[in-house]
């Protein structure tokens, strides 16, 4: 079978599905446009509801505040030995629901969550400050991932290298130690890096950064809310100051610090999974448009974690495809959509560690098959 040819369709649950993760989706392009695609989604689909999307927002919130509460009143009072048991469940249970607050920052930025562009900006701007990431900085790099997903030259962030541009670094690292050094690495640090230093984004002809409201990253008109940014980071890291010094270092480390740092990995994990798989395909400029990169994605299973993240990872094809389909309606768009995607829908209920010990393992970097009709596709390898 080739890499562009007709496969059987793989049903999530069958044993076919679950013996089969890693073949190739198709590359040529489709049978069917983005138009046909929005004509298969039910229109209320697209429906922006102020009420709904507050009322998830304010759920978050309250459970939120919540665990808060209980951390900072209760746990202080436990025996010792107890505490060590608390504050780790606190740690989980905190980032895990202030992940969702999260997903409705980045819809904010995609114009999801109202049908008012200064609404989403307002609270996009709020909570993600709060999270310590810069809002518009954040939407606008972020957009151009969108608009040019899986293209080698213009994707922003998880651009794979080259085996040609391979570092040298990652030949010491391709053994299963070094792999989970580099996974270790990458989860830790990976988003701080990429917001300081564009770490494992776009290549620029200068430094780029998120923070600088000069960046190559940015246009002249964007400079100014690059600027606004920094001055919510900085006011909220000036709170966190103050709280260190009114109620210590220890107390914010526990109920803030560590939190955000489990959120921050676990959206590297997520946004990682959503775009390295061995079965999608990469393209330079001679083979890339639109369409093919934005399904060159794929959905996965995190159980649970699915509904607590409001969808953000079995329904990223769809989000790729329809950003402004808000979170409670992706679910609906995204079956709407399969009968008519076939086999260049791509899902994966491998489970998460596995699945990132895996994608670390093959997907190394990406390369050309020798195929004289389609050159300018790379799919990943791990080949030396």
């Amino acid at each position: 079978m080739g890499a562009g040819g007709q496969m059987p369709k793989l049903q999530k649950g069958s044993k076919k599905f679950n013996e089969e993760p890693l073949r190739r989706v198709p590359y040529k392009k489709p049978p069917f446009t983005i138009g046909d695609l929005k004509k298969a989604i039910p229109p209320h689909c697209f429906n922006r509801s102020i009420l709904y999307s507050f009322s998830y927002l304010i759920f978050d919130l309250t459970i939120s505040f919540i665990f808060y509460y209980i951390a900072s009143n209760y746990i202080h009072i436990l025996p010792q030995n107890l505490s060590y048991i608390a504050w780790p469940i606190y740690w989980i249970l905190q980032a895990t629901i202030v992940g969702g607050v999260w997903v409705i920052a980045h819809e904010c930025g995609h114009h999801a969550f109202s049908n008012y562009q200064w609404l989403d900006d307002t609270v996009g701007f709020l909570l993600h400050s709060s999270l310590l990431v810069p809002y518009f900085s954040w939407k606008y790099s972020h957009r151009r991932h969108h608009s040019n997903t899986s293209s080698l030259e213009n994707d922003e962030v998880f651009v794979p290298k080259l085996k040609s541009n391979l570092p040298s670094l990652l030949l010491y690292l391709n053994n299963p130690l070094g792999r989970i050094l580099h996974l270790l690495f990458n989860h830790a640090l990976g988003l701080a890096l990429y917001l300081m230093f564009n770490y494992a984004g776009k290549k620029y002809d200068r430094f780029a950064c998120h923070y600088d409201p000069n960046s190559p990253i940015y246009s002249k008109n964007e400079r100014a809310q690059i600027f606004v940014s920094d001055v919510g980071i900085l006011v909220v890291t000036y709170l966190l100051y103050l709280l260190a010094m009114n109620k210590g270092l220890t107390w914010v480390f526990c109920i803030y610090v560590v939190p955000l740092f489990i959120l921050n990995s676990s959206l590297v994990t997520v946004t990682y999974l959503q775009h390295t798989h061995p079965s999608l395909p990469h393209y330079d400029s001679t083979e890339w448009d639109w369409l093919r990169g934005a399904l060159a994605t794929v959905d996965r299973d995190y159980g649970i974690m699915n509904r607590l993240g409001h969808n953000i990872a079995n329904t990223h094809v769809i989000h790729h495809l329809f950003p402004k389909i808000p979170h409670y309606h992706a679910m609906e768009a995204t079956e709407a959509i399969k009968p008519i995607l076939k086999d260049y829908y791509k899902f994966d209920e491998t489970p998460v560690l596995k699945a990132l010990y895996r994608e670390a393992k093959e997907c190394v970097y990406v390369e050309s098959d020798d195929n004289e009709e389609a050159k300018g596709v790379f799919w990943f390898d791990n080949k030396f």
